[in-house]
């Protein structure tokens, strides 16, 4: 029993490390596909900004939400 309780938080680092990873291609794709959407129609410019600040907001959300229940679990 004592090996278990000191590999959970090994896995919970992991956890964290994937859900930080995750979120950083996950924001990198919303702000990628943003420059292309306005540099094809740069009078949305506007539009597509709000969107995208939206977008990486919830994505970075959800990372967060993981990294503290990673490290609650270990």
């Amino acid at each position: 029993m004592e090996e278990l309780q000191t590999v959970i938080p090994g896995i919970a680092a992991i956890g964290a490390g994937l859900a930080v990873i995750g979120a950083g291609l996950g924001i990198g794709k919303v702000g990628g596909h943003a420059m292309d959407a306005m540099a094809r129609q740069p009078e949305m410019y506007g539009k597509i900004q709000t969107a995208m600040i939206i977008a990486a907001a919830l994505v970075e959300g959800v990372a967060l939400f993981a990294v503290v229940v990673a490290f609650l679990q270990g």
